[in-house]
């Protein structure tokens, strides 16, 4: 017993246990919403490239200070270019019509989408864009077929071309099998670098997604504790009960 709630704690103790939701060839996204360095870059990347036409509705301009570490001024100065107050949730101006009209459909609030798909579907969803000349925004997504939103990080990674090949099945039947993706015309990072900014993106919406989630699992850590050690004293406690009785 003692062992079991043992494992209980080591596992509630790893960061990014929660399963991704959604399926397929997702990449792990082996974020750490512990990381503050990431979740700063993140909150970053998502104000300059994402803020436009996503919010986060949930998430107040002010808690960004008090859980990545960083002034007021700071997030005044680096997060804040609409003259929004500190207070104020991190919403768009975008009105919905005009979203609707040139997306076919508003872009979705993006406060939960780590908590509804998982932090691995995000990750591979954002390394996913390629080139589609059918697509009214020029690129489709692996991960959502699809998908009204441009690749808005393409000046980063560059153009990538989906790269298929034809099978033959059973009875003769061809399809096309999906091999991987090939850089068209490079961006401004590496891939590498790219993976990483998608990667702090990816810790920022999870992040945003429960900010409370760190102090849970320590809390959580706590409680499995204080179980275990009252499971000890209590057993011992039994034993000395009985002990006389045959």
């Amino acid at each position: 017993m003692v062992k079991r709630v043992l494992f209980a704690v080591a596992v509630l103790a790893m960061p990014g246990m929660a399963g991704a939701a959604g399926g397929g060839d997702l990449e792990h996204a082996n974020i750490n919403v512990a990381n503050e360095a990431s979740l700063q870059r993140g909150a970053r990347y998502f104000v300059n490239y994402c803020l436009g036409c996503h919010s986060l509705k949930y998430v107040r301009y002010n808690r960004l200070g008090e859980d990545l570490g960083l002034t007021e001024d700071q997030v005044i100065e680096n997060l804040m270019f609409s003259g929004e107050r500190i207070h104020d949730t991190m919403t768009i101006a975008m009105p919905a019509d005009d979203a609707k009209r040139w997306f076919g459909q508003p872009p979705p609030d993006l406060s939960l989408t780590a908590r509804s798909r998982g932090e691995d579907w995000i990750y591979t969803f954002l390394k996913s864009f390629y080139r589609d000349p059918s697509k009214p925004t020029g690129t489709n997504n692996r991960v959502l077929a699809g998908a009204s939103m441009p690749h808005v990080l393409w000046e980063l990674q560059g153009v990538q071309e989906a790269i298929y090949r034809t099978e033959t099945g059973p009875e003769g039947e061809t399809h096309e099998v999906f091999e991987g993706f090939e850089l068209a015309e490079p961006g401004a990072l590496p891939p590498e670098e790219y993976d990483a900014v998608v990667r702090d993106i990816t810790t920022f919406l999870s992040w945003a997604g429960e900010p409370m989630q760190l102090e849970r699992q320590s809390l959580g850590i706590k409680v499995l504790l204080f179980l275990v050690v009252f499971f000890v004293f209590a057993w011992l406690y039994y034993k000395e009960l009985w002990k006389d009785v045959k």
